[in-house]
């Protein structure tokens, strides 16, 4: 499994950006294996799945309520994943999480049962 540190997460006013960054401490060898996924989740609400990159950095997918606005990155040399948020929305509070799964060097999923490691979490909150 992988140990995943999510940080970024702030309070922003609606139309604003955020970075959101996924590090882990695991070496490049064992991430080559690791696709890395953003859920979030609101109060009441359950967790969603907006985007998930794979190890190639060549399979990325959105949630449709994030396409457009969400752009996922994947640093191989700085062990971390980015989640650039802009035009954000009130609607896009909530912890996010970013987590990882064994996948093929060509796939990733959004779906949150298949995934290995979970980080904590980082707090997004938008308002005015």
């Amino acid at each position: 499994q992988l140990q995943l540190v999510e940080s970024g997460g702030a309070m922003v006013q609606p139309g604003g950006s955020l970075r959101l960054s996924c590090a882990t401490s695991a070496s490049p060898a064992i991430l080559h294996y690791y696709a890395i996924a953003w859920f979030r989740q609101a109060p009441g609400k359950e967790r969603e799945g907006i985007s998930c990159i794979s190890s190639s950095s060549d399979v990325i997918r959105y949630a449709d309520s994030v396409k457009g606005r969400f752009t996922v990155s994947r640093d191989t040399a700085k062990n971390t994943v980015y989640l650039q948020m802009n035009s954000l929305k009130p609607e896009d509070a909530g912890v996010y999480y970013c987590a990882g799964q064994r996948a093929p060097y060509y796939s990733c999923s959004l779906v949150s049962g298949g995934m290995d490691s979970w980080g904590k979490g980082t707090l997004v909150n938008v308002s005015s």
